[in-house]
């Protein structure tokens, strides 16, 4: 669909008791002319051009030859939502189609690229005066963080299953290169998932006889290439639905004896293990309690153990200047998560834990290439995802969700690593 046709689509209903802050648009004219002002100017600041349904006017665009437009369909509604909720606002001005575009990751791609340098450093910060707080129900205490998890990984298995690969890894796949991901398609995916564990098994040198904790499920995965090599395996998740498709999954395999899946907080981990394994998980533990989440790592490794994680980062300068910040990813996508920084973590386990990192891999460019193709696949999925009882609203949303990560690492504003930890 054109940008042009798009203009001429009709409105689906917002359901108001679903998506109550999307149907609604705040009665906020002065911050909303404010925001129009700021909008105007970081737009002049990027390469993309924007125009609105009802004609010329409005926010100017960049000077040059942009890539990609950007339709503005209700100018009032994206400015009142921009200045009462910041970037929360503009991820609802999408999902209620006040704006919209048909190159979304080309929209969002420069603005992740000059993203500290949109705002005023004056009004940044003025953020925490201006723009609503973390719920103190999303605090992710022990009490709290299996709701968190819930209101992601819950949703359904099935709509996983519609735009994961065969394996349902649901984290960066590693192609080997950066040539390599640039080109990868499809048919890449599942081995370049299997590459991604097998390189973190080999980093915590995971074979026959090795206990071995994971620290998040996932759908399996893991669990049972790790069995396959011969390793004892205790595997923890707080989602009762990966914990039901993961058991299954191990159970067709034949590997039920070799394989424990717990539905259990990682603090509550208990025994001694040869290795631990996590996979994106860090990122949903909260800051307050990465000392914690390594402090656990390090009490059940045995003597000599090896840890291996992987782990989504963002600049250390922009961690510490977004601390505190609600964004539209903790309202609509991952409640409760905080992204580190590899600064922030190497400072985490050299100062609160004896454990050493001992290898660390950036493959930022994999995880924009593993976006892309979930993404792509979800974007054709849609009578699938209709069925499944999600509305056009939620569709949006996860396509949104999906484009903003993929620029985000396509931008380098984003990085994955994959680290070793040794304990001594």
């Amino acid at each position: 669909m054109t940008i042009n046709e798009e203009c001429t689509v009709v409105e689906d209903r917002i359901d108001p008791d679903r998506w109550p802050d999307v149907a609604r648009v705040p009665r906020s004219p002065i911050r909303g002319a404010a925001a129009g002002r700021l909008f105007a100017a970081a737009l002049r600041k990027v390469p993309v051009t924007v125009e609105f349904a009802d004609g010329p006017g409005g926010a100017p665009s960049h000077a040059g030859a942009p890539a990609a437009r950007m339709l503005i369909r209700n100018p009032q509604a994206l400015y009142r939502r921009l200045g009462s909720t910041g970037l929360i606002g503009f991820g609802e001005a999408f999902m209620a189609q006040d704006w919209t575009t048909d190159d979304l990751v080309g929209v969002l791609t420069p603005l992740a690229e000059r993203m500290a340098e949109l705002v005023p450093a004056p009004l940044q910060r003025l953020r925490p005066l201006v723009l609503p707080g973390h719920p103190a129900d999303e605090r992710n205490s022990i009490d709290n963080t299996r709701s968190n998890i819930a209101r992601h990984y819950d949703l359904s298995n099935d709509l996983f299953a519609a735009f994961l690969d065969e394996t349902l890894s649901y984290s960066s796949a590693y192609f080997g290169s950066d040539d390599a991901a640039a080109e990868a398609t499809w048919s890449d995916l599942a081995p370049a998932q299997r590459a991604k564990i097998d390189r973190l098994l080999d980093l915590a040198a995971v074979g026959p006889g090795t206990r071995l904790l994971e620290i998040g499920t996932g759908w399996g995965e893991l669990c049972v290439r790790a069995a396959e090599r011969g390793a004892q395996v205790r595997s923890l998740t707080l989602s009762s639905r990966q914990r039901e498709l993961a058991r299954a999954r191990v159970a067709a395999a034949g590997l039920g004896d070799r394989v424990q899946i717990d539905l259990l907080d990682y603090r509550l981990a208990d025994g001694e293990y040869d290795a631990v394994v996590s996979v994106e998980m860090l990122e949903a533990v909260g800051r307050e309690f990465w000392p914690e989440y390594f402090q656990t790592v390090e009490r059940v490794l045995a003597p000599g153990g090896r840890a291996a994680i992987q782990v989504i980062t963002m600049p250390h300068a922009r961690m510490l200047a977004s601390a505190g910040t609600y964004t539209w990813v903790h309202k609509y996508i991952f409640p409760g998560g905080q992204l580190p920084s590899i600064e922030a973590i190497r400072e985490v386990v050299g100062e609160r834990t004896g454990l050493q990192v001992t290898d660390e891999l950036a493959m930022g460019r994999h995880y924009a290439r593993t976006l892309r193709l979930w993404r792509e696949r979800f974007e054709g999925r849609t009578e699938q995802i209709d069925g499944l009882g999600f509305d056009a609203v939620f569709r949006r949303m996860w396509t949104f969700y999906l484009a903003y990560s993929e620029a985000g690492f396509g931008a380098g504003y984003l990085d994955v690593y994959q680290l070793r930890l040794d304990k001594p």
